[in-house]
């Protein structure tokens, strides 16, 4: 089949994220980029897509301008997928404009700056029918895939406990006062949303332990700070969470960890071992079991013995190391995969997994309930 056309809203020079989506989807060459609104700058929109050699009627001064135009092209010339990559108070209205113009959507995370917004888009993706993908990358890494078939195959009996770790470092100082754009948006609540940390690295914290684990967050009892003077938003949470089926786990995500780059952690226990992956470290999985020696499985040598899925998302010969750009294409493959079936009207293999609005509704949920239970006297909080 020809290659996915692509648009793409945000991601102009200088943007944070907008180059990994590009590297991302490129990758594998599932997608070709046909279009853009890159920036409500019309000379940074036009720098960009003269960077990625776009025809220049097609690079976009506003994303309204964009979708509407897109959609009043010829189908064999239109884009069909749009990647938004822009400030989270703008993922709802511009996801619900290119879903309502026929579009399939990739959107960052978090999926939206509100339960209601979140609750309303998937409203919509439910009825459109088209294909939305959210980039929780972490969950495209092959040894968390190698992790998740471990625990949901019994290996570690039951789950007992989960403890997950994002510390970062980078917003240990007032730098949203001096100059850094993606500090000032994110420290921001009318642009970030309600919860600053918690929104940006807690949700992946919480998103990474129900995806490998398979257990939904039944309780929560959270403790948020803003550690540095005047910040308007959380820069630290400790959560404690208790699962259905009665596992308990432990969430910490903080940027004010002095010295931290993205140590994302994540152990797993159950009656009969445990599992930890490491994303600073993420091609390796140790898995420990009562029974035997600890054992470390690598995503080089001993591919072999790992699970199906795990093989399909390697892409790399054996030794040589993969990282966070395969890993975010491997969400974007996925999604490309289901959107060759959605129009082909072939069944998608179990194996091509990716993050859907589903994930996006549950990380709103878990910003609005830890903000929630962080201000109650009760402190525990029922997660629905």
């Amino acid at each position: 089949m020809p290659k996915l056309r692509l648009g793409m809203i945000g991601g102009g020079e200088g943007s944070f994220i907008g180059g990994i989506h590009y590297r991302a989807a490129m990758l594998d060459g599932d997608y070709e980029l046909v279009c853009g609104a890159f920036s409500r700058n019309p000379n940074i929109s036009a720098q960009t897509g003269k960077r990625y050699h776009l025809n220049p009627n097609r690079v976009y001064n506003s994303w309204e301008t964009m979708l509407t135009t897109e959609n009043s092209l010829p189908m064999h010339e239109r884009m069909e997928v749009v990647t938004i990559a822009t400030p989270n108070h703008l993922h709802f209205p511009q996801a619900m404009a290119a879903l309502n113009n026929g579009f399939h959507v990739i959107c960052d995370k978090p999926v939206t700056i509100s339960l209601e917004q979140a609750l309303e888009l998937k409203e919509t993706v439910e009825k459109t029918g088209l294909v939305f993908g959210l980039t929780h990358n972490y969950t495209g890494y092959p040894m968390v895939k190698e992790a998740r078939k471990i625990v949901r195959s019994g290996q570690l009996g039951i789950i007992r406990k989960v403890v997950v770790e994002y510390p970062q470092g980078w917003l240990t100082t007032p730098i949203e006062h001096s100059g850094s754009k993606q500090a000032e948006w994110r420290t921001n609540p009318d642009i970030n949303g309600p919860g600053g940390c918690l929104g940006d690295i807690g949700i992946h914290a919480e998103n990474l332990a129900e995806y490998i684990t398979g257990l939904s967050i039944e309780y929560l009892c959270a403790d948020l700070t803003s550690f540095v003077p005047s910040r308007k938003l959380d820069d630290d949470a400790s959560v404690l969470l208790r699962f259905k089926g009665g596992a308990k786990g432990v969430l910490y995500a903080s940027q004010i960890s002095a010295g931290e780059e993205n140590a994302l952690k994540i152990r797993v226990y159950g009656d009969k071992g445990g599992v930890e992956w490491q994303q600073m470290n993420p091609n390796i999985l140790v898995l420990k079991l009562l029974d035997k020696p600890t054992q470390l499985l690598s995503a080089g040598t001993n591919q072999m013995y790992l699970n199906q899925q795990t093989r399909l998302n390697l892409r790399l010969p054996a030794g040589h190391p993969e990282g966070f750009i395969e890993a975010f294409a491997n969400i974007y493959g996925n999604i490309a995969a289901r959107i060759i079936s959605y129009k082909s009207g072939d069944p998608l293999s179990e194996h091509r997994d990716f993050p859907t609005i589903d994930d996006g509704v549950r990380g709103m949920l878990f910003i609005e309930k830890v903000l929630e239970s962080s201000v109650s006297k009760t402190k525990w909080i029922p997660f629905q």
